[in-house]
């Protein structure tokens, strides 16, 4: 299915299950060997607690994440935003946690992309640099397993030839083959050439509400990052109605960038190497009352 429908957006694609590779290993350097092992997707707060104004008291634990989707110690990747209680401004989280279980503590590999106060660039950081918690804030988009070797699906896809960024192509494929049923898949996926179209948001949260995408968009702060980007999404084929967020894709790498992925800016160069696994189960924590569509980019 992912292979017919990557070849009406990139030139060169190929599909294959393969043994998961090491990814204690360069480029991941991830604190689990695999992304195997009772997979299933969370969706943490949302969007509503961020614009249009925040509510910063919306403050949540990995630790915590984990117990609440029944996988005490599990392994979780994916995008957030940051705990500004804890840093003390606004950032983008990429979350790589092996949570803590009774026989370990956690192992937080995570790391912080924010606006750099000296030159406003992009400032990328180890979490564990500087803090010791597993906290975020507001809203994340987040896989977890076991964190076990295994058999995944190996995507590679190069040279974009269609609008579509790789991961709403591969979410549209899904919900194109699937329909009404929701088919959710998380893994992680290196940029190997090329750049992308990256966003941070800014330290200071809008004091003015953001209404619009227009409004979000003036307010965010876009980057154009380069290769290797190794990107975390997490994708779910459609919304049941749990007000959900479908795509949702941080990135990091090894030179000092990293953010919020939006398409690449290379389509001719472009290569994507990824390892995804569909999930067995979706939990939704936290969800808004009070919600809206805007900037669910």
């Amino acid at each position: 299915v992912l292979q017919k429908g990557l070849k009406e957006n990139f030139a060169d694609t190929q599909v294959s299950v393969v043994d998961c590779p090491d990814l204690t290993q360069e480029p991941f350097n991830f604190p689990a060997k695999g992304i195997c092992g009772k997979p299933r997707i969370a969706d943490v707060g949302g969007v509503p607690y961020l614009i249009p104004l925040v509510q910063k008291e919306k403050v949540y634990d990995l630790n915590t994440v984990a117990k609440d989707i029944e996988l005490p110690g599990a392994f979780i990747l994916g995008a957030g935003a940051a705990s500004s209680k804890i840093l003390g401004v606004n950032a983008e989280l990429i979350p790589i946690v092996q949570t803590k279980s009774e026989k370990k503590p956690a192992v937080n590999g995570s790391y912080v992309a924010q606006i750099n106060p000296a030159d406003k660039g992009c400032l990328l950081e180890k979490y564990s640099s500087k803090y010791t918690d597993c906290e975020f804030g507001l809203l994340a988009n987040l896989y977890a397993s076991e964190g076990q070797p295994g058999k995944v699906i190996e995507v590679k896809a190069n040279g974009r030839t269609g609008e579509l960024n790789f991961v709403s192509c591969l979410r549209q494929i899904l919900e194109k083959q699937y329909g009404e049923k929701p088919v959710g898949m998380g893994g992680t996926f290196v940029i190997q050439k090329g750049k992308a179209k990256i966003h941070i948001m800014p330290p200071e949260f809008s004091t003015c509400p953001l209404n619009t995408d227009e409004d979000v968009n003036n307010w965010l702060k876009f980057f154009e990052m380069k290769a290797p980007l190794i990107c975390q999404p997490v994708i779910v084929s459609r919304d049941p109605g749990f007000d959900l967020r479908v795509e949702h894709t941080h990135c990091f790498s090894h030179h000092g960038e990293g953010g919020h992925y939006h398409q690449d800016t290379s389509p001719d160069s472009v290569q994507y190497l990824g390892y995804f696994l569909p999930a067995e189960l979706l939990f939704r924590i936290d969800r808004p009352q009070e919600t809206h569509l805007v900037g669910r980019d």
